[in-house]
């Protein structure tokens, strides 16, 4: 079983991080949260609602977006048509009036570009909005696809090792904004391996290993868990 016996709660405005080692189930339970996969049994719960038999595009207006371990671009889009895709999410057409380009269409199709433009200048991407996607640094392919989700004006943003492959530099960046997202009132639930950027930007983490917690606690606490040290983080080590 990827994932067993789960049971979690996610406190809005926070960064809950979740870690574990490779197969512990964590991106299986992202896929479970945004409807990429139906979980056999159990209720996930959103803003007290069920959304476990929802769809991902359902569950998309419902609030919650994602990023992927590996990073999911438009490659034939620009910077600034892939975080237009995002906002489609709140401003749908008709595919009569996307196809016949009605008035209605180009008046939306102007406030997408407006809102994108907002998203990439919060992002830091805005000089690039006209460069192909496919042509970016990969840390910037990673913060591109942070901003398409943003654009779905998401309550919650499952962030998948969004500092995967990044150097120093590029991990800064990505670590910092994920706390401005933090600070606009998003919750974030973050997967990632990189332990000084989960200790240090997180409210809480959760641990996971072979699919069922063994551990959920503020970072300190996660620090010095003798079961997080034994499963995973493989013995102590500072974080500051």
């Amino acid at each position: 079983m990827a994932l067993a016996d789960l049971n979690f709660r996610v406190r809005r405005g926070t960064i809950k991080a979740i870690i574990g080692p490779n197969g512990a189930g964590k991106t299986t339970l992202f896929n479970v949260i945004t409807g990429s996969f139906p979980p056999t049994e159990g209720t996930v719960r959103f803003n007290d609602k069920p959304i476990e038999k929802l769809k991902a595009h359902e569950i998309a207006k419902r609030g919650i977006s994602r990023t992927f371990q590996t990073v999911e671009l438009f490659t034939n889009m620009t910077v600034l048509e892939n975080v237009m895709v995002g906002c489609h999410t709140r401003m749908p057409l008709s595919v009569i009036a996307s196809g016949l380009r009605l008035p209605r269409f180009r008046h939306k199709e102007e406030q997408m570009c407006v809102r994108a433009m907002e998203i990439l200048d919060f992002i830091g991407l805005a000089d690039k909005a006209e460069e192909s996607s496919d042509s970016l640094p990969l840390g910037e392919r990673k913060i591109l696809e942070i901003g398409r989700a943003l654009a779905t004006e998401p309550e919650l943003v499952c962030l998948d090792e969004p500092a995967a492959g990044l150097n120093e530099t590029e991990t800064r960046v990505a670590a910092d904004l994920i706390k401005r997202i933090r600070d606009k009132g998003v919750t974030i639930l973050l997967v990632e391996h990189d332990m000084k950027v989960v200790m240090n930007i997180s409210d809480e983490i959760m641990v996971l290993n072979y699919g069922e917690k063994i551990a959920e606690d503020t970072p300190l606490e996660i620090q010095n868990n003798a079961k997080v040290i034994e499963a995973y983080l493989g013995g102590e080590e500072d974080y500051a």
